[in-house]
């Protein structure tokens, strides 16, 4: 026998010939496992495209809570992200629950002295059936941010505006000859809410304001107009010389009040449906609306006052209109 086989006391181990044996088909436990297919570059953390893909997710996402914040802000001239309004002080709170105005809750600052204002407020809540809340005054300074609320404060809602078809449903109903006012850069509540109380008073059916760089119906104007705002509708107009054009379309005289118009209230017909636009008082009607009128009228004046407020002005008109209709 070859090799150290020959040698004396060797013995031959059973399985220990060499050459070739049976495989295992790479199914015992020192078979080697695939690891699939190679990554892509951007799913290798360390590789610069992964660095890369990070960066620009991270920018993304950047952007994004940028334009969830801006978006979450309001818009100066915007109306469509209105909430409820708080109106704070004493005198503000019982002159609103006076007039009206539809609240949903009454705050009142633990330990707050009590005086007539106090409990006729607690009293016209309670009648209403708004809700009365007793907060410490902690809670309402913050909720009024600067502390002005003398222990009262009376959380408004949102006004609900009607659209400008809804006045012209409103003529249609009443069978009376239309009187509308439309207000132009009007950016004073106060002038809204005596506006909004003199249509009511002369037998208007409605104002429409613009969306955009006007006054809204806040607690302020709700104030104003002694709470004709909750019986008279307050249209919002996306486009005002738009929805002028269209009032025209359908028969409406559009008249402008200016100090400087051709015509005299003294030879004005307002028999006929009527829309009257109100400028502010510093800048008057812009320059679309008013070339979107019929005429200009102006309301002759002894005294040497150049020009009336907007609202008195409006007053004015709308008292002479409502006589002329009188007969």
């Amino acid at each position: 026998m070859a090799g150290n086989s020959a040698r004396r006391g060797a013995v031959r181990k059973s399985g220990s010939k060499k050459g070739q044996t049976v495989g295992s088909g790479g199914q015992r436990r020192r078979a080697l496992a695939g690891k699939g297919a190679t990554p892509k570059a951007e799913d290798r953390v360390y590789h610069p495209a992964a660095k890369r893909a990070k960066a620009k997710a991270k920018a993304e996402a950047g952007a994004a809570t940028a334009r969830s914040r801006n978006a979450s802000r309001p818009i100066p001239g915007r109306k469509d992200n209105e909430g409820p309004e708080l109106v704070l002080g004493r005198n503000p709170v019982v002159e609103c629950l006076r007039a009206g105005v539809p609240a949903t809750a009454l705050f009142v600052a633990v330990g707050t002295e009590n005086d007539d204002r106090l409990t006729e407020s607690v009293k016209i809540a309670a009648d209403a059936g708004i809700s009365i809340l007793e907060v410490p005054r902690t809670d309402l300074d913050k909720m009024s941010h600067n502390g002005m609320h003398q222990g009262l404060a009376l959380q408004v809602p949102p006004y609900r505006y009607a659209h400008p078809d809804d006045l012209v449903d409103k003529v249609k109903a009443s069978k009376e000859p239309a009187l509308l006012v439309a207000l132009d850069n009007i950016s004073d509540p106060r002038n809204l809410g005596a506006v909004i109380r003199s249509v009511a008073a002369f037998g208007g059916q409605g104002v429409v304001i613009p969306q955009r760089r006007s006054a809204s119906v806040t607690a302020v104007a709700w104030r104003t107009s002694a709470g004709a705002a909750a019986r008279l509708p307050v249209a919002r107009a996306t486009n005002l010389t738009r929805t002028l054009k269209d009032w025209a379309s359908q028969g409406y005289q559009i008249v402008g009040l200016d100090a400087g118009g051709d015509t005299t209230l003294d030879e004005f017909d307002g028999s006929a449906p009527t829309v009257i636009v109100v400028g502010s008082e510093g800048k008057g009607l812009s320059r679309l609306v008013r070339e979107t009128c019929d005429s200009i009228l102006s309301i002759p004046m002894a005294g040497p006052v150049e020009s009336l407020n907007a609202s008195v002005a409006a007053g004015v008109v709308l008292a002479e209109v409502a006589r002329q209709r009188r007969g």
